[in-house]
């Protein structure tokens, strides 16, 4: 990781980073090390709102919950 780089949170294999730049921040998410996900925003704000979003998705994903696109697929269908 280097210096303008924070890392936001970790779910196994499953990072979100911000890098700081002077026109705004960049939010990457990455499993395995590598970039799966790259957004810019305008503000810190925005860009930990969305950082939290995706927490709660790969923490569903993680425990395999019906409502994460990665889970089980409901079977009241």
């Amino acid at each position: 990781m280097n210096p303008d780089e924070r890392q936001l949170w970790r779910i196994g294999d499953a990072e979100c980073v911000m890098i700081s730049c002077c026109s705004g921040a960049e939010l990457q998410m990455r499993r395995g090390g590598e970039i799966v996900l790259r957004e810019l925003y305008p503000t810190k704000s925005d860009l930990y709102e969305r950082a939290n979003d995706l927490k709660a998705a790969a923490t569903a994903a993680a425990a395999g919950t019906p409502d994460s696109p990665d889970g089980p697929p409901d079977s009241r269908a």
